[in-house]
């Protein structure tokens, strides 16, 4: 599939926005009216560019608001609805929090379902697509899900630390551990994506012709002379080792170096160069977070390309 940026940024964003609103619906974070306020802003902001980016690949983006009609049949509307109704309910939740210095328990609760509802509308956008087995499991929803808690636990004890508060030792040490999580998942979802290529789901050329059973089999000509919308959408190649670059590339930047820099304020708590150090993990996970949706994009095989007789380059 073609990775388009775009789609990469909406994914990306509005999973840790999502989850940093789960977070702050169930009470996570630290006192204080600045922290407060900057959380409630920074998880808006996060969940509404990814959105608006999300608007970019649309063909006529002026047209968005359409697809919020066919929520009963549709996951991308499913999450457009999931995304307002949380971005409504956190609203008013966020309100009672900073003008009325009031917590409505069940308001957050509430907002954090809703969140992480989106969060798995999000996936099963690509979960459902039984046309890309790579995409058609349950450990992409889990992916989604895990990545957008771990990135929002990173961003919840950055903040914590520019505050100088010691939540920002509990949000990182709960941080790492949802990032290993996360990657022993990603890492799940790899070994299958690698088991289950069209050819093992049974929609490579030779099944599509029938004649799969007489030896290997290759398409004469190219069903077209020039490339189309279908060929530069849907199949997508990539090199062996440039995927294999940038998953160790993903690795890093969005797991070791993350950990790395998290694991001082984990143990000594937000004091000295804390907020320094949570930021620019931030920053590592972010960049490593666009490698790994890249790469989910880019793997990923259309049934569709073996009527192209797509063949991965080396």
């Amino acid at each position: 599939m073609y990775p388009a940026f775009s789609v990469i940024v909406f994914t990306t964003l509005s999973g840790i926005g999502f989850g940093l609103i789960a977070l702050l619906g169930l009470g996570f974070g630290a006192p204080g009216a600045a922290f407060q306020w900057t959380a409630a802003i920074s998880a808006c902001a996060f969940a509404v560019v990814g959105l608006v980016s999300s608007t970019l690949h649309l063909k006529s983006p002026s047209r968005a608001i359409l697809a919020f009609s066919q929520w009963r049949s549709s996951w991308l509307s499913r999450e457009g609805v999931a995304s307002i109704l949380t971005l409504g309910v956190f609203g008013l939740y966020s309100l009672g929090v900073l003008f009325l210095d009031t917590r409505l328990p069940a308001l957050g609760i509430v907002s954090a379902v809703l969140a992480m509802v989106t969060v798995y509308t999000t996936s099963m956008i690509y979960a459902q697509l039984r046309t890309v087995p790579q995409w058609a499991t349950w450990l992409t929803s889990l992916a989604f899900l895990a990545f957008s808690v771990a990135g929002a636990l990173l961003a919840l004890a950055t903040l914590a630390a520019m505050f100088d508060s010691a939540g920002a030792r509990m949000n990182a040490q709960w941080a790492i551990g949802a990032l290993v999580i996360a990657w022993a998942v990603k890492f799940a979802w790899w070994r299958h994506a690698g088991e289950a290529g069209l050819e093992a789901a049974g929609s490579g050329i030779g099944d599509a012709t029938g004649l799969g059973g007489l030896g290997v089999v290759r398409p004469f000509e190219p069903p077209h002379t020039s490339p189309n919308y279908v060929m530069r959408e849907m199949v997508f190649v990539i090199g062996r080792r440039r995927a294999s670059a940038l998953r160790r590339l993903a690795v890093v930047l969005g797991a070791i170096a993350p950990v790395l820099l998290a694991a001082p304020v984990a143990l000594a708590g937000p004091s000295g160069p804390a907020p320094t150090l949570l930021v620019l993990a931030l920053l590592f996970h972010v960049g490593g977070m666009l490698a790994e949706r890249w790469l989910f994009f880019a793997e990923a095989e259309h049934a569709v390309g073996s009527f192209y007789g797509r063949r991965q380059a080396a």
